[in-house]
């Protein structure tokens, strides 16, 4: 066994534990990555990076079949779903190196290429390697949640692990599961030519605003993909190219593939986190407020630790630890000033708190602002007019965003920086936005907070009389 004793060990080679090891690393703390499986982890190789890639390629069909609104002939798209699988594969290996295992050992971490278990409090058995670091980070991320649906165990499925290597176009894709993996992949695939149903148990989108999802699933309508709420799933039946789902009410569903998006599961199994006097809940490892353990020299950052699930949040975790690991700086992790998106056409992204939550939070001190789509002129140049905007404000400060519509996703970031700062909507009311660009929803959500304080108000026009009488 070879004994390594560094500032910092690093479990996991995902966006979190990549973060830390090279932020460590480059501010000069000695550093021990381990990754068993693929560098950069589920986000560049399961994740954001392929499908983001894939439903490019079914914009770009969609575009051919509806071009005829721009005065150009609509073309039924020749779809090669190989093809569009080697764009998938191509996106990943221009991104690849950014977080191979080569520009790591060039920036000082030494990488390991083996699963880690705790042996004791302090130490990690690697391989032939047993590591004692001064703090340990765990960023293991999630895998797939597959539920022991009767039947599952008998028929062939796909996951967001198995799906973009998938060539065989499916003729029909039954997707169980309408969160936001679901939904993202059950468009890209229509658009390339497949049927899909999307069955889930309660609400597609379930997290988000009703409002705005209502913008998304009226578009998914309109191309023709069939969603089914209120369908447990309770039995699987079938072979390979002829799939049934029978839900508890009774409903059937046939497909030709199946792909479970039911959600995550915390990636624990191989940690033996009892040695390590690290609990657990069933979301995960518990953490504190600082992303500390149960052992106090063992944090645990992303997926792992059972909070968001997104990049950019164990990107943000991550430089929590660099605070404190490195500086002994103290740092707490917050989530109100997180944003999320799905990448769905029309996208939907949210920060804050929703509509819901800001009444049940505020009560009559809330006011929701709302603007929509069809009022911007570029949406309207685009002929991209669905969707609205809606901000929670109290007392001129906003609480929540929530965008549903061309570019949410983009258009969210202005309010990250708002929200983040505690800045009110007089400063979004200031900044002057570049006509005519879909950012001017934003300025023109201000606006509309602004316009009744200014424009229905007794006082404002006895003073612009009073000013008017007097001016030269």
């Amino acid at each position: 066994m070879h004994k390594l004793t560094p500032d910092l060990l690093v479990i996991g080679a995902g966006s979190g534990g990549l973060s830390v090891a090279a932020g460590a690393a480059q501010m000069g703390a000695s550093v021990v990555l381990l990754e068993g499986h693929r560098m950069g982890g589920d986000c560049l190789n399961f994740g954001c990076v392929p499908s983001k890639a894939l439903i490019a390629s079914g914009k770009a069909a969609h575009a051919q079949a509806h071009a005829a609104q721009y005065g150009v002939a609509d073309v039924t798209p020749a779809v090669d779903y190989a093809a569009a699988k080697d764009h998938v594969a191509g996106v990943i290996a221009q991104i690849e190196p950014v977080d191979s295992q080569e520009r790591f050992e060039g920036l000082g971490v030494r990488v390991i290429r083996e699963y880690g278990a705790f042996i004791s409090p302090s130490e990690v058995r690697a391989g032939p390697h047993i590591i004692s670091a001064r703090r340990t980070v765990i960023a293991t991320g999630s895998s797939p949640l597959v539920p022991p649906i009767p039947g599952l165990d008998r028929v062939p499925y796909e996951t967001n692990e198995t799906i973009f290597e998938l060539r065989e176009r499916p003729a029909h894709l039954l997707i169980i599961g309408g969160g936001p993996i679901g939904m993202e992949l059950a468009q890209a695939h229509r658009r390339l030519g497949c049927d899909v149903t999307v069955i889930e148990g309660a609400k597609v989108m379930g997290q988000d605003d009703p409002e705005m999802v209502a913008v998304v699933r009226a578009r998914f309508d309109v191309e023709g993909i069939a969603i089914e709420e209120g369908a447990m799933a309770s039995e699987i039946r079938g072979t390979a190219g002829a799939i049934e789902i029978e839900a508890k009410d009774g409903r059937v569903f046939k497909g030709s593939h199946l792909l479970m998006a039911v959600g995550r599961r915390a990636n624990t199994d191989r940690l033996n986190l009892q040695a390590a006097g690290v609990e657990t809940t069933t979301h995960g490892i518990r953490v504190d407020a600082s992303m500390r353990t149960t052992n106090r020299r063992v944090h645990a950052i992303g997926d792992v630790a059972g909070g968001l699930q997104f990049t950019h949040v164990a990107g943000y975790q991550a430089g929590l630890i660099i605070r404190q690991a490195l500086l002994g700086l103290p740092a707490k992790n917050r989530t109100d000033h997180m944003p999320w998106a799905t990448y769905t056409d029309p996208e939907l992204a949210h920060i804050g708190m929703t509509e819901a939550v800001a009444r049940e939070t505020h009560g009559g001190n809330l006011e929701v602002i709302r603007f929509p789509y069809n009022h911007n002129d570029r949406a309207i140049a685009e002929r991209k007019t669905d969707g609205l905007i809606k901000v929670m404000v109290v007392r001129g400060r906003p609480v929540g965003v929530s965008i549903a519509g061309a570019q949410a996703g983009e258009l969210i970031n202005l309010w990250a920086l708002v929200i983040a700062n505690r800045l009110k909507m007089k400063h979004v009311a200031g900044m002057v936005a570049p006509y005519p660009t879909l950012g001017e929803i934003n300025k023109r959500a201000a606006g509309a907070y602004f316009s009744p304080r200014l424009f229905d108000s007794a006082m404002v026009k006895r003073v612009v009389r009073f000013v008017q009488r007097w001016l030269p």
